[in-house]
């Protein structure tokens, strides 16, 4: 075994010029997260330089077997914490061989709109809270949880502290150190009110920047809990009963909504969100509606509501926004497995667009 972990940690730059990119690329079913790796000849910091590459999109849910080939389209780099010395991560988009966005690829779409002249005078930024649950390998349920049993009522574990509250912390501080060890904005940490079940947020960032660094900081902890032996779900839901689901609140604020007079602006876009609800509702994640039920800090998923430092609301403004007249605001309806590319683009296109 040790033997096994020295080449796993061998440092490559010792015996070569030679980097290992790994690809990343979102699969089918839209949450599913693939990715292979390749040699290059040297570093490499712009995706641009980057080679495109192909997958068989049959056996990923993308392609028919008798033209299977999609293609990889480098986006974003990173810095690898696996592998570590110049070795990267690349985030892609998909495309057919023809250079068409395949359906699946809804980075292109967000990129389009954050291009936008219009938006991209106003510097979109976002936060965003993603909510997710460890579970045990081989079962459908919560680490830390007697199988089939429960624990404790909810109460001690939101930001609680010890072995029977903060369950799973290793597990979350590894992913933190990589997520800034990848060049990551991951901004904080924290338990959250169900045992199991934690929270990271990226941001502030900018754009498309914002999906793309969420969908990698997925990626990482994907890959962290595969070395730890359990599985992460970002299910909306997945404890039926008397226990909080899992969102992916989005914090956004615009150039405008960030200076004087910006609480105006704030309140105009929140009216052009309520008019949009139910088409936000429907691209907000699937399942949605196990977790908006008006219960557990969560507004009805049939009804629109805002209102400052109310968490049982569908947005809600903080009181600093409040009281400094300028700020942002968070929408609190995304489930925990939303698309951040569809989420932040469309909150753009509504508030800023529309």
């Amino acid at each position: 075994m040790s033997l096994l972990s020295d080449l796993v940690n061998l440092n490559l730059s010792d015996s070569t010029k030679q980097i290992i990119a790994e690809y990343i690329w979102i699969g089918g079913s839209g949450m599913d997260i693939r990715s292979k790796a390749r040699t290059l000849p040297g570093p490499v910091s712009d995706p641009s330089k980057l080679p495109k590459w192909n997958y068989d999109g049959s056996s990923t849910g993308q392609a028919s077997g008798d033209n299977s080939e999609v293609i990889l389209y480098p986006q974003a780099i990173f810095r690898d914490p696996f592998r570590r010395g110049d070795n990267i991560l690349v985030m892609c988009d998909a495309y057919t061989p023809a250079g068409d966005p395949i359906p699946t690829n809804k980075r292109h779409k967000a990129a389009k709109i954050f291009s936008h002249p219009n938006v991209a005078k106003e510097v979109p930024w976002y936060g965003i809270e993603q909510e997710y649950t460890l579970m045990q390998k081989g079962v459908n349920w919560p680490i830390g949880w007697p199988i089939g049993g429960f624990p404790g009522p909810q109460g001690p574990y939101y930001c609680g502290v010890g072995a029977d509250k903060a369950i799973g912390r290793d597990i979350v501080d590894a992913h933190y150190k990589a997520c800034l060890y990848a060049g990551i904005g991951i901004s904080g940490v924290n338990g959250e009110v169900m045992p199991g079940q934690w929270e990271f947020q990226v941001g502030p960032v900018e754009g498309i920047s914002s999906g793309d660094q969420v969908w990698v900081a997925r990626y990482l902890l994907e890959r962290i809990t595969e070395i730890s032996g359990v599985n992460v779900s970002f299910d909306p839901k997945p404890v039926p009963g008397d226990w909080n689901g899992a969102g992916a609140h989005c914090n956004y604020s615009t150039k405008t909504m960030r200076n004087d007079g910006g609480l105006a602006v704030i309140k105009k876009a929140i009216e052009k969100l309520q008019v949009k609800h139910k088409e936000h509702i429907a691209a907000y994640g699937e399942g949605n509606e196990r977790r908006l039920t008006g219960k557990h800090e969560t507004a009805d998923i049939n009804t629109f509501s805002w209102g400052v430092a109310n968490r049982g609301a569908s947005v809600r403004v903080g009181r600093d926004t409040e009281k400094e007249g300028k700020g942002y605001f968070e929408d609190r309806r995304p489930a925990s497995n939303m698309d951040p590319y569809v989420v932040t683009s469309m909150i753009a296109e509504t508030t800023i667009l529309a």
